[in-house]
C-alpha cells in the first residue's frame, strides 16, 4: 500500500473515492488495520484508492487533520473530506463506510 507524503498527498486524494488511513510504525492498532485495509482494496479494485501516511514521517499533515489519535481513517471524495475514523475498524466497516461513497 502506497505510503503518501505532503508533497503527493493532494494529487493522489483529488479523483474519485480515496481512503487515507494516518498510522504510525510502532502503533499496534495501526499494524492490525493494515492487512483488514490490503484485503478492502484487493476487493475493490479500482473502484476506491487506499493510501497511508505515517504520521512520524508527515507531521504537518497530521497537524492539518487534526490528528490525535490512530489509526484515523479518512474518506475523500475528488479532494473533499467526506467522513472520518478514528480506531480499529473491520472489513465489512471499512466496506460499508466506503460503499456509502462509491
Amino acid at each position: 500500500m502506497e505510503i503518501l507524503n505532503e508533497k503527493d498527498f493532494d494529487k493522489k486524494i483529488a479523483k474519485g473515492v480515496v481512503l487515507v488511513d494516518f498510522f504510525a510504525t510502532w502503533c499496534g492498532p495501526c499494524r492490525m488495520m493494515a492487512p483488514v485495509l490490503e484485503d478492502v482494496q484487493k476487493e475493490l479494485g479500482e473502484k476506491a484508492h487506499i493510501f497511508k501516511v505515517d504520521v512520524d514521517d508527515s507531521e504537518n499533515l497530521a497537524r492539518k487533520f487534526g490528528i490525535m489519535s490512530i489509526p484515523s481513517l479518512f474518506v475523500f471524495v475528488d479532494g473533499v473530506e467526506k467522513e472520518h475514523h478514528v480506531g480499529l475498524m473491520n472489513k465489512n466497516g471499512v466496506l460499508q463506510l466506503l460503499n456509502k461513497y462509491m
